[in-house]
Order: C-alpha cells, then structure tokens, then sequence
C-alpha cells in the first residue's frame, strides 16, 4: 500500500507560517542590513518530570450484593443502573415464617415479663422466694434473647444499599428462589474512582502522596483526567521489581467506569522552572547554545551558552545561562551570528502567534 502524504491541520498551519516566515525575512534582508527575526521571552512555569504508566481503574467502593439464606424473591426494588442511597432496600424475601415465630416469642415474651411480675409482688408480700424471681428473670431474658435472633434473621431476608452508588444488570424477578452465594447485582460507588498502577523500583525515592496524576482513556481520546496520588504500596513485587500506586481521580460525571484501561502520567518533583521553545536552541555536539536580544543595545544579538534540563513537546527547561525575562529568538535563528543587531518583529507568546506576527508585519509593509 502506498503510504499517505497528507499533512495534518497543524502541519499544515506550521509549514504556511514557515514559509510566510521566509518571505519575510527574505524581502527584510533585500531592503535593509539587519535581519527580520521573531523573539520569546524567558518565563517561569511549573514543570515537572512525567512518568507514564498504564493503569486500571476501581470502584471507590464496591460490593456484590448476594442472599445469606434460602428464601423466594418477594420484591425487588431497582432497575437497571439505577443510583440508590445507603440503606435503600433494594431486594425483599419472603419471610412468613420468621415474621410468624417473631409474634409467637413476642407472646411469649409477655407471658415471662407477666411472671416476673408476679413473683415480685410475692416477694414483696414474703410470699414468695427470690430464687423464684430470679428465674423468671433469667426465663424473660432468654425469651429476649430469642426475640433478637429472630429479628437478625429477618433483616437477612431485606437486602439494603450498603452505601451510595450505582447498581448493575437486574437479573432476578420476584418468585425467583435464592440460594446463600447467589449473586443478585453489584453496587458500586463511581463519584470517585480509584486508578491502579505500577512504577519501577527505581523511581520509589520520587514518590510521595499528594502528587498530581493525569489519565486519558481509549473511551475518552480528547479528555484528561486528573487526580493525585493517595497510598504507595508497602511491598515490592520482587517478579516485575516494581511498586504499587493508588491515585484518586473525581468522576462527578460517572464517565469512568472500573475495570477501565488508562494511560498514567505521574508529575514527579513539580517546581517552578525557566522554560523557553526548543526553537530557540542551537545544538553544537553536546553544548547548547541561544541567541539573546539586548533591546538596550539597539537590539544587538549575543550567542550564550546554556545548560539545559528536561524536554517536554515543544519546550525545554534552561537550568543555567539565561534569567527570567530575557528575550531570544525563536525563528531566524539559522540568519543570524553573535553580535549581529536584528529587527525584531514582534514576541511570540500564547496570545500573539507566530503566524499572527508575520501576516501583521506583511500588511505594514504592504501599507506602507
């Protein structure tokens, strides 16, 4: 198959402004001596060291909700993906008989409370021993006792949300007979989900709770999530000779879902730092070097050499040679030697673009 040649949108608009560039400074050079170039300043930014790695995602909280005894359905209170609260009752079972041994213990129950009575008016009248009331105390409060138990066996007939959250496929109808075990549906709580993953021993030292984490999903191509980390394993798994990682990313809009595959990148050792375009850098062997603009000195140019830290696309962190608000240039680099004076078209920057710099300096010329 014949491999494709067409450029994306962005290539595109990055080759359309190279070559107005060219133009530019082509027709710059052949009406004056000093060479048309674009600077950028110098800022400080946070930065950080990215550490990608692929995770999977879990409920906050998560249960399988399943019957504890033998009993038919009676009623069942949800649907499918329907969002309860803690104490909702979700499924109901037939209790006739629990509910039948309830009230005849209740009976009985009075029937000791009415002894105990008794004895204790006979006492009271020395008619009667403390031995005998003492044993109808001791029969009231088992009879209690058996009251207790029968009720606990009752709320195992009434299976309620344990928490808040969403439940899953309803795939049981009344008059269905259940069985200790059986799974009825799950319940998950996704306002918050918790992201799993691991990272090479060798980074242990960079890890600490409170990092931010940025996740996008196969699902979601165009959207990042954020959260941060909230535990770091204990252990080390001593086959993959890695660690363990939670983070905790908010899910307001249920848009995450456990089991999800995502895409990691940890911020490790976040700092404010210089970062320029790598446009700016000439690379000589292992040396870099820029081009600084003196507006002082009539826009005279100074080649300096800089050391650099990490890259990310687009951008370079300068660790020496350069401060804060600083001007270099970013395009014309290639046309320009130190202590050349320059003229500057304009300072490239988030609201005032390349492409923006160059149609604006067309049109003066074309004014004037």
């Amino acid at each position: 198959m014949r491999p494709s040649t067409r450029l994306a949108p962005r290539s595109l608009s990055c080759l359309y402004g190279f070559l107005l560039f060219l133009v530019v400074v082509s027709t710059g050079a052949s009406a004056q001596e000093r060479t048309a170039v674009i600077g950028t300043e110098v800022t400080v930014s946070q930065w950080s060291d990215p550490l990608e790695a692929l995770g999977t995602l879990r409920a906050d909280e998560s249960v399988t909700i399943s019957a504890t005894v033998t009993a038919v359905v009676r009623e069942v209170n949800f649907g499918d993906g329907d969002e309860v609260e803690a104490g909702d009752l979700l499924v109901q079972l037939e209790d006739g008989e629990e509910q039948a041994q309830l009230r005849s213990t209740q009976a009985l129950r009075d029937e000791r409370a009415n002894a105990v009575s008794r004895a204790t008016q006979l006492q009271s009248r020395n008619l009667g021993s403390r031995a005998d009331v003492e044993d109808s105390q001791a029969q009231l409060r088992q009879v209690e006792a058996e009251i207790d138990e029968i009720r606990a066996r009752i709320m195992e007939h009434r299976l309620r949300a344990p928490f808040d959250g969403v439940v899953g496929f309803r795939d049981i109808s009344p008059g269905s007979l259940v069985t200790p075990g059986d799974e009825l549906t799950t319940l998950d709580k996704l306002d918050v989900v918790k992201l799993d993953f691991r990272v090479p021993e060798g980074f242990l030292s960079t890890l600490e709770r409170g990092q931010s984490i940025r996740a996008t999903a196969a699902a979601y191509e165009d959207q990042t999530f954020e959260g941060e980390v909230t535990s770091i394993g204990t252990r080390i798994d001593p086959t993959t000779r890695s660690v363990q990682v939670r983070a905790e990313i908010e899910n307001p809009e249920r848009l995450l879902r456990p089991g999800m595959l995502m895409i990691t990148t940890l911020e490790r050792q976040v700092r404010d730092a210089l970062v320029v375009p790598e446009s700016v850098l000439i690379p000589r062997g292992e040396r870099q070097y820029v081009l600084v603009i003196d507006t002082e000195d009539d826009n005279r140019v100074e080649q300096r050499e800089i050391e650099i830290g990490e890259r990310r696309e687009g951008q370079v962190e300068i660790l020496e040679g350069v401060d804060e608000g600083e001007l270099l240039i970013s395009h014309g680099v290639q046309r320009v030697r130190d202590g050349d004076q320059v003229e500057l078209l304009g300072i490239a920057n988030d609201e005032n673009g390349i492409r923006d710099i160059l149609e604006r300096h067309r049109d003066d010329r074309d004014d004037a």
